[in-house]
């Protein structure tokens, strides 16, 4: 359950209303108390006045004094303006938190086979380098949104389109086949991924030289691009490749062979798992039938070259490509008919995610427009979830020039941060190598996807490796060692705590604490409403940080009372319970131990 403030104040209120001004309101709109205001919860007297016209503040007076009489619940009341502040008896919040105790999964809804499928894409890399930083926030973010949404009752299916064709992945298989001397990933020590990425990057290094060469021949740089026998090598290679040209699909297999076991360290060591994978080189025709429906529709029109266009001029938007005049796809039409497949696959899908970067704003924008115009019901369901950018204080990244900050590199970075600040606290001795390594390892990742996930998607992300690694403040590790202390707390007390007494005198930090745990659920469809990670992460902070204090200011296991400590040990262990799957739900770990 979780602290809805209707079910317990519903009828009293109610009652109240029906009694003295003939109104039946069903809901009520709660909220915490202000700190600066005397009271625990709030209730906003303004939104009524749609139905009862009367002063604010005599309504807020006549319903805090119904409470007062008729609610045990309720011990005080103050008005302030339209706001009606209740103080609330300390046997209403302990049997609230009993409640709240006895739940397993406590804020998660059961997945049944009633309950909705919805797509979430994210990752969709290119097989012509390896996974960098910002392929970091992208899988964090989608996984944690995947999390979220099975926790409201959603089946997910985690997906993703695997861009393996086009001019890019030429680049890396010209220069491979040039300058590679056969080296494979056996051979040179080196990821998959990035042996292909490294080639990727030598194309661009003697592209260019080949480009100033031309430009010192007199020619323009437009010219020079053009002419420079490099690019003419890839283009031809693309048109072999479409041609189903035997050498050169061997080749794309090969390299993307190796691209994809690279990718699957990656996710693995990242720690997150796709449930089906789409590949561009399958899918980018398949949005033909629904061009040639759209031109017979009048949705669409032929230009006097063969081009097929949609023109969303009267949506604001302008005129877009769909098929170029030779009858080959862009990536619009290969979306179109991507987003069709899915739902033909999966008839009970009631929506897709796209966990994609806010410079394809515009591109979904017109995608789900045209399909919308097309008549698909479930273009409703279609939800871009756009997300900022992320970058080093170092500056931004450039895949093109190799200074792009390699995921696998990175995620060894933190790891080894979190080893040399762990080293320092000490307190370790007595676990085994295995076992500080593991713990590294959740420390270091913890710290990297909290910091990423605590921010809103929408927002530009400096991300500071040794600022996350902290072990105070906003961070990752400040969460997981919360955890950690009160893990060791409930291992020092005598046995599992079943029951307390519910006449216990409360501290208000106590309070405070139930009043967090209660609150747990609406965060967690909070979170889901806005598909945003962010909800989560910072109501985990708060909830850290709340039990830090009750921590440092009360006494858990030496205070004499043995009910008091029975409830303050189950209060802890209901505070580590929720840290871990808040934790869960953005994909991090917590450790038992720190």
């Amino acid at each position: 359950m979780s602290m809805n403030y209707n079910i317990h104040f519903n009828n009293h209120i109610n009652g109240f209303l029906k009694d003295k001004f003939q109104v039946d309101i069903d809901t009520f709109e709660f909220q915490n108390t202000r700190k600066e205001f005397l009271g625990d919860i709030t209730l906003l007297v303004f939104p009524l006045l749609k139905y009862i016209k009367i002063n604010p503040e005599k309504l807020a007076e006549d319903i805090g004094e119904i409470l007062l009489n008729s609610h045990k619940a309720v011990t005080g009341y103050n008005v302030v303006k339209g706001f009606l502040n209740l103080s609330l008896s300390d046997t209403f919040y302990l049997e609230q938190f009993q409640s709240i105790y006895k739940l397993k999964n406590y804020g998660h809804k059961i997945l049944t086979e009633e309950s909705p499928t919805m797509m979430v894409e994210f990752s969709s890399p290119n097989t012509n380098k390896p996974l960098h930083l910002g392929h970091i926030r992208n899988n964090v973010l989608g996984y944690s949104v995947a999390r979220i949404l099975e926790a409201n009752g959603i089946h997910v299916i985690k997906t993703q389109i695997i861009n393996d064709r086009g001019i890019h992945i030429c680049k890396s298989m010209v220069a491979w086949k040039k300058y590679g001397k056969n080296e494979t990933p056996e051979n040179s020590n080196l990821k998959g991924d990035q042996l292909v990425g490294k080639y990727y990057i030598i194309f661009e290094s003697e592209y260019k030289k080949e480009i100033q060469s031309l430009i010192d021949d007199g020619l323009t740089q437009e010219e020079a691009k053009r002419s420079a026998p490099l690019m003419i090598e890839a283009q031809n290679m693309l048109r072999l490749w479409e041609d189903n040209d035997h050498e050169i699909r061997s080749l794309w297999e090969k390299m993307n062979k190796w691209v994809y076991s690279g990718f699957n360290t990656t996710y693995k060591n990242l720690g997150v798992t796709f449930d089906s994978y789409y590949y561009e080189s399958r899918t980018y025709l398949l949005g033909k039938k629904i061009i040639k429906k759209g031109i017979e529709n009048n949705i669409f029109y032929k230009k006097k070259d063969g081009s097929v266009w949609v023109d969303l001029s009267d949506d604001g938007l302008d005129q877009k490509i769909l098929l170029r005049s030779d009858g080959t796809s862009v990536y619009m039409t290969q979306d179109l008919g991507t987003a069709l497949k899915r739902f033909e696959e999966e008839p009970s899908l009631k929506g897709i995610v796209y966990t994609v970067g806010n410079e394809q704003d515009y591109h979904f924008k017109v995608l789900f427009l045209i399909l919308k115009k097309l008549g698909f019901d479930w273009t409703k369901s279609l939800y871009h979830l756009s997300y900022g950018m992320v970058d080093l204080p170092s500056g931004k990244m450039k895949s093109r020039e190799g200074t792009v900050v390699d995921a696998d590199d990175l995620m060894n970075d933190m790891i080894n941060q979190a080893k040399h600040v762990c080293q320092e606290y000490g307190k370790l001795d007595s676990l085994s190598s295995e076992e500080l390594e593991n713990l590294y390892q959740i420390i270091g990742l913890g710290a990297l996807k909290y910091f990423i996930l605590k921010i809103d998607p929408k927002k530009n992300i400096l991300f500071d490796p040794i600022a996350s690694i902290d072990f105070n403040g906003n961070t990752g590790p400040f969460i997981q060692y919360t955890h950690a202390r009160i893990k060791t707390l409930i291992k020092s007390s005598s046995a599992p705590i079943r029951e307390f007494k519910t006449t216990l005198i409360l501290e208000p930090k106590e309070r405070e604490l139930i009043k967090l745990l209660g609150s747990y659920p609406e965060f967690v469809i909070l979170a889901r409403e806005e598909y945003s990670p962010a909800i989560i992460a910072n109501y985990l902070y708060d909830l850290a940080k709340s039990y830090n204090a009750f921590y440092q200011n009360i006494s858990v296991l030496g205070v004499e009372d043995i009910e008091l400590r029975n409830f303050r040990v189950a209060l802890s262990q209901k505070v580590a319970e929720v840290i871990s799957s808040s934790s869960g739900l953005l994909g991090f770990k917590v450790p038992d131990r720190m």
